[in-house]
């Protein structure tokens, strides 16, 4: 690519006057810096390896840094994070590709179900991962659920609206059994109220032809039950009456406390969160904890049946053998 189209493309400023027209790549790790490639960073020790590896181009942001070299291209920016997108936008103008927008619900399902990887790729929430990922990969298929970065990479993103015919049949809220076009699935690790996410990627892996088993659905990390005794030890469900629910998502907590309003008025449920977390519609205050220890403590001298932990995972429990747990 042209000097000048860089500039133009990262509306960017020539902070000098190079010897060097063009680039080879670009990249935002020193490391993978080649003879020839733009980098992109505002960081000095970065830039001075950079250079060092053979870049003929630099895209900075922060005024201090130091310009060790006359002969190749300064281009200052306000901001490498946005110059760093558009030049991802014109990238993809001259590839057929397919960018999709999953929610994180919607990208567990997709990790668990797809039995071949190697057709789509799957954004990760840092931009300089993500840029490189679209940047310098021959895929057709991106997906991703931070809105942030997928919005900068093109606006007016799709998402997944369509799902596969099927209902669920019979449940808890641990269970499901759930019928999706013309197989039933028996008593899956499925919340019930997640079986909409997993009908939308269905859905999505046949319209891109993704092999998948639907068979491999288990629970999310976003809500992950653990059943317990009175010492929070991990048991067996059929051996105990109590079990710790780890959220990671206030909807998930708002949806339970729903479920269980409506299908198991016996069952005593708490909620547990760091302090002034707030949580729509809640009739109850939840209990707040500053730690995992404080957490553990309240889980010993409250009774429950269900306790829902939000923002902790299931290391605070005691292990013991593994052939005691389901989990």
């Amino acid at each position: 690519m042209k000097i000048e189209d860089i500039i133009n493309l990262t509306n960017g400023v020539l902070e000098n006057s190079p010897q060097v027209q063009l680039i080879e790549s670009a990249t935002v790790f020193p490391s993978k810096v080649d003879i020839g490639d733009l980098f992109i960073s505002s960081n000095q020790e970065d830039i001075d390896k950079a250079i060092e590896n053979g870049a003929y181009a630099i895209i900075y942001d922060n005024s201090e840094i130091l310009k060790i070299d006359n002969e190749i291209a300064w281009i200052k920016v306000d901001n490498i994070m946005d110059a760093s997108f558009r030049l991802i936008r014109y990238v993809i103008l001259n590839k057929d590709i397919n960018l999709r927008y999953l929610t994180s619900h919607q990208i567990s399902f997709l990790k668990m179900i797809v039995t071949q990887k190697n057709n789509i790729t799957i954004l990760v929430d840092d931009w300089r991962k993500a840029f490189e990922q679209v940047l310098n990969s021959n895929g057709r298929l991106f997906v991703g659920s931070n809105q942030k970065i997928m919005s900068m990479i093109k606006s007016n993103m799709k998402i997944l609206d369509k799902k596969v015919d099927g209902y669920v049949i019979t449940d808890t809220l641990f269970k499901s059994t759930f019928k999706i076009e013309k197989y039933i699935y028996q008593e899956k690790d499925l919340i019930p109220f997640h079986f909409e996410e997993l009908a939308k990627v269905v859905k999505f892996c046949q319209d891109f032809e993704l092999p998948y088993s639907v068979d491999r659905v288990r629970y999310t990390k976003h809500f992950l039950p653990v059943f317990i005794d009175s010492n929070l030890n991990k048991i067996q469900s059929s051996k105990s009456d109590k079990v710790v629910i780890f959220v990671d998502n206030i909807g998930d907590i708002i949806d339970a406390k729903e479920y269980i309003k409506h299908n198991g008025k016996w069952i005593k449920s708490i909620i547990l969160t760091p302090p002034k977390t707030k949580i729509p519609h809640l009739m109850d205050n939840p209990h707040w904890f500053k730690d995992a220890d404080e957490a553990k403590d309240i889980l010993k001298s409250i009774h429950f049946n269900y306790a829902l932990v939000y923002t902790l995972d299931k290391s605070i429990l005691n292990n013991i053998k593994e052939e005691y747990t389901l989990f």
